[in-house]
C-alpha cells in the first residue's frame, strides 16, 4: 500500500487550495479514506472521512463548511479542496487508509497559511 500526497504549500488567510493522495497497491475502491493534519506542537487531528463509493463524508467541526473531500475511485485518488483558509489551518495533512487490519499513512503535505 502506498499513498502519496501532493498540494501543499504557501497560502495567503482566505484562499484556497486542493490536495490529492494517490493511492496504489490495494483496491481502492473498497477502503473509506481519511485526512488527518498535524499542527505543529500538536497531535494529529481527524479532519475529513469519505467512505469508499464517496457517497458519505463527515469532519471536524472546525472545517465544516470550508473543507471538501472527494475521491475518484477511478483514478485512485483522494482530494481535499480547502476554502477559506486561516492560519490555524497551518499543519502538515496526512491522507490515511485501513487495509486488512493496517493503518497506512501518506508522507504529508505541509500547508502554511500565513499573510
Amino acid at each position: 500500500v502506498q499513498l502519496v500526497e501532493s498540494g501543499g504549500g504557501l497560502v495567503q488567510p482566505g484562499g484556497s487550495l486542493r490536495f490529492s493522495c494517490a493511492a496504489s497497491g490495494f483496491t481502492f475502491s473498497g477502503y473509506a479514506m481519511r485526512w488527518y493534519r498535524q499542527a505543529p506542537g500538536k497531535g494529529r487531528e481527524l479532519v475529513a472521512t469519505v467512505d469508499n463509493a464517496g457517497d458519505s463524508t463527515n469532519y471536524a467541526d472546525s472545517v465544516k463548511g470550508r473543507f471538501t473531500i472527494s475521491r475518484d475511485n477511478a483514478k485512485n485518488t483522494v482530494y481535499l479542496q480547502m476554502n477559506a483558509l486561516k492560519p490555524e489551518d497551518t499543519a502538515e495533512y496526512y491522507c490515511r487508509t485501513f487495509v486488512g487490519g493496517y493503518s497506512y499513512w501518506g508522507q504529508g503535505t505541509l500547508v502554511t497559511v500565513s499573510s
